[in-house]
Order: C-alpha cells, then sequence, then structure tokens
C-alpha cells in the first residue's frame, strides 16, 4: 500500500516548488499586464476575438487533417465537418472583430445566466455540503450575465477586455499569495 503526504508542495509527480522569486516575479508580472489590459479594453477586447479566430482556424485545419490521418477510426464525416466549422468560424471572427465581440459577449452573457441558475439550484440541493458557497457563486453568474445583457450592445465592446484584465491580476495576486505561503517564505530562507 501506498501513502502520500499531502502536506508537501511537491504533490505534482516529484515536481520540485518553483522559487520564492520565480512566484513573486510571476505575480508581479500578471498584475502589470492585468493593468496594462485594463488601460485600453476595447482594443484587448478585438484582440482577444482576432486571437479566437484564430486559434479557432487553426484547430479546425488540424481537425480536419487529423480526419485524414485517423480515416480508419470512424466518424471521418463528422470530424471533417466540425473542422469546416471550426475554420468558418475563426474566419467570421478574424474578419468582424467589432461584431463578433458582439455575438461572443451576448454568448458569455447567456452561459453566465443559465450556469448561474443551474450553481443556484445545485447549492439549495447540497446545502449541507457547504452549498452555500455554489449558491452565492451562481448569484454572482447570474448577476454577471444580467449586467452583460442588460447592457448590451455596449458591454460588448468592454466585457472580454475586462474579464482578462481581471482574470490576469486575480492570477497574479494568487502567485504572490503562494510565493508567501511556501516553506521558504515563512522561515524566512
Amino acid at each position: 500500500m501506498t501513502t502520500y503526504d499531502s502536506s508537501s508542495r511537491t504533490s505534482v509527480g516529484s515536481l520540485p516548488a518553483p522559487p520564492f522569486w520565480i512566484c513573486v516575479l510571476l505575480g508581479l508580472v500578471m498584475i502589470a499586464a492585468g493593468i496594462l489590459v485594463l488601460g485600453d479594453i476595447m482594443l484587448v477586447t478585438l484582440i482577444s476575438t482576432i486571437f479566437i479566430g484564430w486559434v479557432s482556424i487553426i484547430a479546425g485545419a488540424f481537425e480536419v487533417v487529423h480526419a485524414f490521418w485517423t480515416k480508419g477510426w470512424g466518424g471521418f464525416v463528422w470530424q471533417v465537418i466540425l473542422g469546416i466549422l471550426y475554420i468558418a468560424f475563426g474566419i467570421v471572427l478574424v474578419s468582424q472583430p467589432v461584431a463578433s465581440a458582439l455575438i461572443l459577449t451576448y454568448v458569455l452573457g447567456l452561459v453566465l445566466v443559465v450556469s448561474g441558475f443551474v450553481r443556484i439550484l445545485l447549492g439549495v440541493t447540497h446545502w449541507r455540503e457547504a452549498g452555500w458557497i455554489m449558491l452565492l457563486s451562481g448569484v454572482f453568474g447570474v448577476a454577471a450575465g444580467f449586467v452583460i445583457l442588460t447592457g448590451f450592445p455596449m458591454t460588448g465592446l468592454w466585457v472580454l477586455g475586462f474579464l482578462l484584465g481581471v482574470d490576469l491580476i486575480s492570477h497574479g495576486i494568487g502567485w504572490l499569495a503562494y510565493a508567501w505561503r511556501s516553506p521558504v517564505a515563512v522561515s524566512g530562507t
């Protein structure tokens, strides 16, 4: 029987924890990037839309190529159709970034509302198992979705960039918290 020590910071395989200064540097860089993104959220929204479009085009091309490489696996026609849909979606995003940003933001608002209601139901259903956290998360999701949808189409010009900026800042804060909670930072060595 094998036992695992969950107190070790090297719980992911045998990888050592990153040095303190790397965690701090990564946290500071991400916070700075988030602040930079929040400086021009409309531009970042358009850049994000174009980036998503190019990723979709590349993924679609790989899907089509993969369908031909693995012809004997079955589902060849579906893989080709899916790849073509990815490519078409990407072309639309790249060719019309403003309209695409609006569409992506609207879909994001709908997804937030629906997933928020699902989390609220799960929170109520599992109240005894700390369901209040799920309920709170659901309320936040529904509120965020309604903010996006009620402010549409103006929210389509800034929401994606704003969310990216906030995500970068929160990720940076997470790395800083991780750095200061590490045993090296606690012991002072």
